[in-house]
């Protein structure tokens, strides 16, 4: 199977950077692990080169596209955005003002499977933190947080049927 021609164009065909699918079909009669298996025994280093390009930078996040494209003119659209951002940080405030101790606080390091892993704040900044308030057994929130997370099907609806109807005066 591995004859000396068959070795000499795998190394040929390794140098050159094709990955080892890709010399497995130039060679026929072999299968990827083979290629692999060989190439591994053979001792072969790194490629001339890489077999995918190199990325050069982490990619943009993507951004979520509904529908249409939103008729709000830029300046509308900080402003909504600037509304919602204040609605989080009161959210947060709100939370925090109906008595969570800070020794309740919890970080990524600290949680148990009987602690809230409900998050607080931005996951960028510093005081990020978990709530860390005690949960049922098998539930990943206290009963506050449950619930905000858990709301009855209905009331989802109503909040999503309330927001089309927005948009649509908006438009």
């Amino acid at each position: 199977m591995w004859t000396d021609e068959r070795v000499e164009l795998l190394k040929k065909l390794w140098a050159e950077g094709l990955s080892a699918s890709q010399v497995a079909k130039q060679l026929g009669g072999v299968t990827r692990n083979a290629v692999i298996g060989k190439v591994h025994r053979l001792g072969l280093s790194g490629r001339a080169t890489p077999s995918r390009p190199a990325r050069s930078r982490a990619p943009a996040p993507r951004t979520l596209v509904r529908g249409r494209p939103d008729p709000l003119t830029a300046e509308a659209r900080g402003d909504e955005r600037q509304r919602e951002a204040a609605a989080e940080r009161a959210e947060a405030a709100h939370v925090e003002e109906r008595g969570l101790e800070p020794i309740q606080r919890a970080t990524v390091l600290t949680l148990t499977e009987h602690t809230c892993k409900w998050p607080i704040g931005d996951p960028g900044r510093p005081g990020f933190h978990f709530c860390g308030r005690g949960a049922e057994h098998g539930a990943p929130y206290c009963t506050e947080h449950a619930r905000m997370a858990y709301q009855p099907a209905q009331a989802r609806r109503n909040r999503e049927r309330d927001r089309m109807r927005r948009d649509r005066l908006v438009s």
